[in-house]
This record gives structure tokens, C-alpha cells and sequence, in this order.
């Protein structure tokens, strides 16, 4: 197991890149003066020891070095102990609606990236509690089981789109089934799921099931993303706007935040429902309503001792630096005599 401490710092590996290019525009720069002053012949008679090989070299060393800084400025930390450790919490699923209507920007970035954010800043407030993501649009998908791996769980959330299901509509009745396979510990008293969507579109009577699914000891939050005003649902490609979505009579579709299903399904299953507009009063609520809740024991495995890496990386890179400054960019004499090319002395 692995951690960066600071992957900002990875902000650094971009200096490589502006490096080489410095590299050849100097590269070019010189050989079209050379040109100027004599020509190639005569240059080689001039200049006997210059190698071509070596500034390239050089830049390669220099490219290894700044990478190397970047890697210690992150500090990587590797995990040297693995123990069994006893953590307090709640199984807490998330729903996440994928349908084509969360591309809707009546809510900035739109309705998607913005759920996006409130499920990855309510799990940055979690202690020991455990976490699994479902995603549903025409049918329902197992994201992510349930499991006390936050970063995995932030990553494969990071990478969910509106085209992971292909056929469209909102079965949220098939997540709220799904989501009571999920909860595979019989004595957790207390499953949250939260629902996050906007409302809109929702197939069969989710109400109905959402009473069933609080039988079986599930509560559930649904968490409202957009506006009642609404918004246009943008089909981009690329990044590029293409068109809006239009109906069967070619008029344009203009997508509401249903907050009456919303609320409907919410008071069915026990729980309540929450205006996700304001992201710090998300994560509040639900943190409260997770803390009055109460804590069941279970055990689980993680690396509770990591040491840093970045000497490592920090000493390569002063010895790359230390290397590129003696590295000279004429020949070097035994290679020269080994006349590898076969070159005929002048």
C-alpha cells in the first residue's frame, strides 16, 4: 500500500516537457547560425570533439532529474505494517443517478460532476464507517461494494458518466434493490442509502419499494441535485456542444429537479431529504444524521505505518544533476577510439 502526500507537486513533471522543447528550439537556432558562419565540412574540421549525442544526453538527464525532484516533493509513502484494527461505524451506500438529464447545467459544473463532488466530500468526513456506490440510469450497476477503502472508492466514482448504462430512464427501484444486497453484515443495525438525483423520470413506484427496503432496517436520504427552474440537457462531444436534447416533436427538453418523488421516497424509507445545492450544508447534515446513529464494531485490515520515500528521489536527483554537470558535450576519448561508425581520419 502506497500514499502521496502531496500530488500537487506533480504539477512539476510539466517542466519536462517545456525543457525538451527549449532543447530542440535551441537546437535549431544553432544549427542555422552554424550554417551562417561555415559549412558543415569545414565545422567538423573546426570543431573536431563535438558529439551530437551528448546535449541530447544531457537533456535526458536533466528530464530524469526534474522528475525525480516532482516524485520527492509528492513524497510517497509505502506501508510497512499491516494490522487487524477494531473501527466504529454505519454502512452507508450511495446511489448515484447517471441519466442523460444529470447533464443539465442549471447547477454549476451540471448536475453529474456536482453530485460527484457531494458524495466525495461527504466520504472526506467519514470516520469508520464503510462505503459502497451503486450507479443507475435504465437498469442499475455495482459500482463500488461496500468496503472501508475510501481512495479506491473516490477514484472509481471520479470515472462515472452518463454513458455506462445504455439504455436511459431512471430505474431507481432497481438501485434501491440492489443497494439491500449490499449489506452483507446481518448485525449492522444501521444502512443508510442515499439517493442522489434529481428526481426526474423515475420508472415504476420507487415509494412502494422504498417502504419494503425500510422493513429490512435500510434507511434512505435522497439528496436533490438542480433547480426547479431547470435546465437544457447538453449533448456534447469532446467538450464541444453539438445540440440540446429535443423531445419527439423537436422541442427542446427542459429538465426539472423533481423534489416531490424525491421527498415522496425519502419519507416512505424513514429518512429525509436534502437540497444539494449547497455542498458544506450537505455534508454537514449528513454528518450529523451518520453521528446519531449508532456505531456498530467491526474489524478490518489496513496499514497503519507508513515511511517516506522522498530521500530516495531527492538523492537521485542531485546525483542526476551532479552527473549532467560533469557530463562534458564533446566526444569522449576512448569512445572516440573505439570508431564505432568506422570514421575516416581527416
Amino acid at each position: 500500500m502506497y500514499q502521496f502526500e502531496q500530488p500537487v507537486f506533480f504539477y512539476v513533471l510539466v517542466a519536462i516537457p517545456v525543457v525538451i522543447l527549449l532543447f530542440f528550439v535551441v537546437q535549431i537556432w544553432k544549427r542555422r547560425t552554424q550554417k551562417k558562419f561555415a559549412d558543415t565540412d569545414l565545422l567538423k574540421k573546426l570543431s573536431p570533439n563535438s558529439s551530437v549525442f551528448k546535449p541530447v544526453l544531457k537533456v535526458l538527464v536533466l528530464s530524469l532529474a526534474i522528475a525525480c525532484f516532482s516524485f520527492g516533493l509528492v513524497n510517497p509513502k509505502v506501508g510497512t505494517k499491516l494490522e487487524t484494527v477494531t473501527r466504529e461505524g454505519v454502512d452507508v451506500v450511495f446511489a448515484l443517478d447517471v441519466s442523460k438529464s444529470m447533464l443539465a447545467e442549471d447547477i454549476a459544473p451540471n448536475r453529474l460532476e456536482k453530485s460527484k463532488q457531494l458524495i466525495s466530500q461527504i466520504i472526506n468526513s467519514l470516520g469508520g464507517d464503510r462505503v459502497g456506490v451503486i450507479g443507475y440510469a435504465g437498469s442499475a450497476f455495482p459500482q463500488v461494494p461496500i468496503t472501508t477503502d475510501f481512495a479506491a472508492t473516490r477514484l472509481f466514482l471520479s470515472n462515472m458518466n452518463t454513458d455506462m448504462v445504455s439504455s436511459q430512464g431512471t430505474a431507481i427501484n432497481e438501485a434501491i434493490r440492489m443497494a439491500k444486497t449490499y449489506y452483507d453484515d446481518e448485525n449492522q443495525t444501521n444502512r443508510v442509502l442515499f439517493i442522489v438525483s434529481d428526481g426526474e423520470d423515475h420508472e415504476g413506484d420507487a415509494a412502494d419499494i422504498a417502504s419494503e427496503v425500510s422493513d429490512s432496517g435500510i434507511k434512505i436520504y435522497t439528496i436533490g441535485v438542480g433547480t426547479l427552474q431547470g435546465g437544457p440537457i447538453p449533448i456534447k462531444r469532446n467538450g464541444i456542444l453539438q445540440f440540446y436534447k429535443r423531445d419527439q416533436n423537436n422541442e427542446q427538453v427542459i429538465t426539472k429537479l423533481g423534489e416531490e418523488k424525491l421527498k415522496e421516497i425519502a419519507s416512505e424509507a424513514g429518512g429525509e431529504y436534502i437540497n444539494g445545492s449547497n455542498t458544506k450544508e450537505v455534508v454537514d447534515t449528513v454528518t450529523a444524521i451518520l453521528n446519531g446513529m449508532d456505531k456498530k464494531e467491526f474489524e478490518a485490515k489496513q496499514f497503519t505505518d507508513f515511511k517516506d520515500q522522498f530521500q530516495w528521489f531527492i538523492g537521485g536527483a542531485l546525483f542526476l544533476l551532479l552527473f549532467d554537470v560533469l557530463l562534458l558535450e564533446r566526444k569522449t576519448a576512448w569512445v572516440k577510439k573505439l570508431n564505432l561508425f568506422n570514421e575516416k581520419a581527416a
